[in-house]
């Protein structure tokens, strides 16, 4: 009924505004769907990362699984069949009322000790039963001992803690020897340690792959530095300011091994005055025998001095003082065997030579395999981030997405995205060799998953709204069309009327036109 502004202004002008905003709103649909498709495309995205984290998680748990188990728990096994055996005492060096003692720590921290006695008539089976008791009544259960059924004696702690087995006194008559330890099976674990003019059998149990020193400083609030000379004039200290390195001379060495199934390999470093710290680390990763088997780090940030098995055949791994002709004594407590706090320090006389031993757990090649699974789905999670983009935009990998919802874009809805590339998440490179790197990484794949699992619900919403918002603008658009074809369309039915009263009009105009005709020629036949 409007064609033009001529056939009535007003309704022409508002019915043109409506189409204007309608055919707006059209355009606006477009960016809608797109934005729609963005979001699937991320939650496509998301649904595998989920995946990929759970399976990240997994991989964390199996790892603390392993060094959960017999091969991963600081635990020593016996060679020697006992089950027969009628009494302890005898084998070897045993005697009754010598004593065993196992050093480890609670769950705080805190270092415990047991003195467990061989008394007369002892079993294997009631020895071992005396272990787990004492540290079940004592304590709460760090250690536990049983016989195999192989008739061995096994010693192990529970919570991937260490232990260290000996060192009783200084006096030797009131330790069980290495030999004793050879009667029970267990001597390969050992080494004797010389304190003083004694001799004392010793064992560090680890649990995990890496062994760690106590922070060591200079002096009250400073740390050790890497370049801090080994001799010194003052000594270095635990935390608590106990002497732990001091006494050192020209001439004096530090000697290591590395025992595996293959043999034992060897390495020493003559200490010089300028000989640092560094320099020790350094000749130990410089030891063709040595650095294949086990890598030496000084971490300067907390001044620990570590050690970490690089294969499954290393058992355990040894240093050795040889000191110079200088009458001096010797202090060498730097703790390891972490979680250890400080330990009896071992002194040496002029002359004399002291060892420690500890022994490696014989989980590194499944842990390195698991590191290398985990890491693998690590990388897999940044191509995945990377695929995850939809015309450009990528909200995995921090883009935001914008949606207008109207003409003059004042209504919109803005999803934000984030980096999910491992980075992002915060899942490092995975090194499971010890309890707390396992530990670490398990807690960045529960946070990592935590994360994408909060995203992916976030996403559902923004999704959700959009879908609405939608549905909205084409109901709108719907509106408007026909508001402004209630201004401008005709009604059908008046129009319908108003053709047909046309139509009949035309026919009766034909009608009368034939009459008149037909009338003229009736008359003119008259004649």
């Amino acid at each position: 009924k409007i064609n033009s502004a001529l056939d009535g202004p007003q309704s022409f002008f508002t019915a043109q505004s409506l189409n204007n905003r309608a055919s707006d709103l059209t355009r606006l649909l477009d960016g809608i769907g797109q934005s729609i498709r963005t979001i699937e495309e991320a939650d496509k995205g998301v649904t595998a990362l989920t995946a990929l984290a759970e399976q990240a998680a997994s991989i964390a748990s199996s790892a603390r699984d392993e060094l959960a188990s017999s091969d991963g728990e600081a635990r020593a096994v016996g060679s020697v069949d006992l089950s027969e055996t009628a009494t302890l005492i005898g084998l070897g060096t045993i005697a009754a009322n010598d004593v065993i003692r196992i050093t480890t720590v609670n769950d705080a921290g805190v270092q415990i000790q047991e003195n467990i006695t061989i008394q007369t008539g002892e079993t294997a089976y009631s020895l071992t039963a005396k272990i787990t008791d004492q540290f079940a009544d004592n304590r709460a259960g760090e250690i536990i001992a049983k016989v195999t059924d192989e008739g061995f004696i096994s010693i192990e702690s529970t919570g991937g803690r260490s232990f260290k087995i000996g060192d009783v006194a200084p006096a030797a008559a009131t330790n069980v020897t290495l030999a004793g330890y050879a009667a029970l099976g267990l001597d390969r674990y050992f080494e004797d340690e010389t304190r003083g003019v004694n001799t004392v059998a010793n064992a560090t149990i680890i649990a995990g792959n890496t062994l760690k020193s106590f922070s060591l400083y200079e002096s009250t609030g400073n740390l050790l530095d890497a370049g801090d000379f080994v001799i010194n004039a003052t000594a270095y200290t635990d935390v608590n300011g106990n002497a732990a390195l001091s006494g050192f001379q020209l001439g004096d060495s530090f000697n290591f091994f590395v025992n595996s199934t293959a043999g034992t390999s060897s390495g020493a470093i003559t200490l010089t005055a300028t000989t640092t710290f560094q320099d020790v680390v350094d000749q130990i990763n410089l030891t063709p025998a040595i650095n294949q088997l086990v890598s030496a780090d000084f971490d300067e940030s907390t001044g620990q001095i570590s050690f970490t098995s690089l294969s499954g055949s290393v058992q355990n791994f040894g240093i050795t003082l040889a000191t110079s002709a200088v009458a001096a004594t010797r202090t060498l407590d730097i703790g390891l065997g972490d979680p250890f706090g400080t330990l009896d320090p071992v002194t040496s006389a002029a002359s004399l030579t002291q060892e420690t031993i500890y022994s490696f757990n014989s989980s590194t090649e499944v842990l390195d395999q698991l590191a290398s699974d985990y890491n693998t789905v690590r990388e897999q999670i940044n191509d995945l981030v990377k695929d995850a983009q939809y015309r450009g935009v990528n909200l995995l990998a921090g883009d935001d997405l914008t949606t207008f919802f109207n003409e003059d874009n004042s209504s919109k809805l803005v999803t934000k995205g984030s980096n999910f590339t491992a980075d992002g998440l915060g899942l490092n490179v995975a090194s499971f060799r010890s309890l707390s790197d396992v530990e670490l990484t398990s807690t960045e794949a529960r946070n990592a998953l935590n994360d994408v699992r909060a995203f992916g619900a976030s996403l559902a919403n923004n999704l959700s709204i959009i879908q609405t918002r939608r549905d909205f603008t084409e109901q709108t658009i719907n509106t408007l069309k026909a508001g402004a074809a209630d201004l401008t369309d005709a009604d059908l039915n008046e129009e319908g009327a108003n053709l047909l009263a046309l139509q009949t009009a035309q026919q009766l105009g034909v009608t009368s036109l034939s009459l008149a005709s037909q009338s003229q020629q009736s008359v003119l036949r008259l004649f």
